[in-house]
Formats: structure tokens, sequence, C-alpha cells
């Protein structure tokens, strides 16, 4: 029997696509663990993180609707705050928590009663509300609340 054997340069081009196969299919699979975004909060994201996220987007809105001359109108369900799992627990059982947050309920409990005349002033006391919680419990979100106003 005799052995078959391939010029060097059919080897080479073996050798080439069978390491540029497997680069592709490497590409691949790295391509789609990049592609899953990371949560915002290192330490996770919470339920009380998630609707404040989400409080934030209704601020938002709501801060919209008074330049726009109308009567903002909260969207969520706002009492959340007081019984959504915190990243910190132990945070948003202390008795500070459980003050600023009863404190921004009725900021927004007064938004939703207001007028158009009324809301720019309501709105910026909520805005307020936020900053002085997270002043006293929790600072890193203070850069963006400042965007509310």
């Amino acid at each position: 029997m005799s052995k078959t054997h391939f010029p060097l340069p059919v080897r080479q081009l073996a050798v080439f696509l069978s390491l540029l196969f497997s680069g592709y299919l490497l590409s691949c699979t790295a391509s789609e663990a990049q592609s899953d975004t990371p949560p915002l909060n290192p330490n996770g994201d919470s339920e009380l993180a998630l609707l404040m996220r989400a409080m934030f987007d209704d601020a938002q809105a709501m801060k919209q609707q008074i330049k726009e001359g109308k009567t903002p109108r909260p969207s969520l369900d706002y009492e959340k705050i007081l019984t959504a799992e915190a990243t910190e627990p132990d945070k948003a059982a202390s008795d500070t928590y459980k003050v600023h947050a009863l404190s921004y309920l009725q900021t927004i409990k007064a938004l939703q009663q207001a007028d158009a005349a009324q809301a720019a002033s309501l709105y910026e006391n909520m805005v307020n509300s936020c900053m002085g919680c997270h002043k006293a419990l929790c600072p890193g979100p203070t850069m963006r609340i400042k965007k509310l106003y």
C-alpha cells in the first residue's frame, strides 16, 4: 500500500481553513455572551431598584406633561415603595427610609390632585423628596435624579 501524501500547500491550506472555521465558531459564542446586558446595579437589580427606575421614567413623563401645560398624571403604583424587596433590606426597613417613603407618597398624592397651575411646584417637591431620601440612604442615584429638575 502506498501512502498518499498531500503536497505541502494543500496541508497548509487545510490547517488554515480549520483554524479559520474554529475561530468563526468561537467568535459566534463570544458575541452571544457579550450581548447579555449586565445589571445596572453591581449588587443585582432588586424589586425596589427596578421600581425606582420606573419611577424615574414616570417622573420624566410628568416633567414633559408640565412643560406642555398639561396636568401631570403619575402612572405607577407608588405604594410599592413600602413593600418592594430592596437591594439592601436593612436600609429599606429603617425608620429613616419609612419616613422618606411616606413623605414621597404624600407628594405623589398632592401631584395627582393638582391642577396645571400647581403642578410645577408640586413636581419640584416630589423631586426634592427623591433627592432627600437618596442623600440620606443611597447617594448613588443623586446625579440621575438631578436630571429631573
